[in-house]
């Protein structure tokens, strides 16, 4: 499966704004949201492609998000790459077993997430 429709979770407007354009650039369709919530009720309603989450976020942390959508039946098949300025070994240990198929520590380079969203 191709994947074409990207969520990108951010609750920076900054982070989110480089991420769309720079999936936007490469002929990704991008939908966003804001917090962890939101994440969930979208990828339950709009079903992406994949899933670009960010761990730092007010609320509902992008860990738990991760592991919401991954575990849930209706959505558990969507591939979900975390994206997050938290680098340490231990974070990306636990994002995977929350169930992100991949880690990234931004800032993210472009070419190598164009190639991780085409080996999903």
């Amino acid at each position: 499966m191709a994947v074409k429709n990207i969520m990108v979770v951010d609750d920076s407007a900054t982070d989110m704004h480089l991420l769309t354009e720079m999936l936007k650039k490469n002929g990704y369709v991008v939908v966003t949201a804001a917090s962890g919530e939101e994440a969930i009720a979208k990828c339950k309603k709009e079903k992406p492609d994949a899933v670009l989450m960010d761990i730092v976020m007010p609320g509902m942390s992008g860990f738990e998000a991760t592991r919401s959508i991954s575990r849930d039946p209706e959505t558990s098949a969507i591939p979900i790459i975390v994206c997050s300025t938290k680098g340490q070994e231990t974070d990306k240990a636990w994002g995977l077993r929350q169930g992100a198929r991949d880690y990234m520590v931004k800032p993210i380079n472009e070419k190598a997430l164009i190639e991780k969203l085409k080996a999903l």
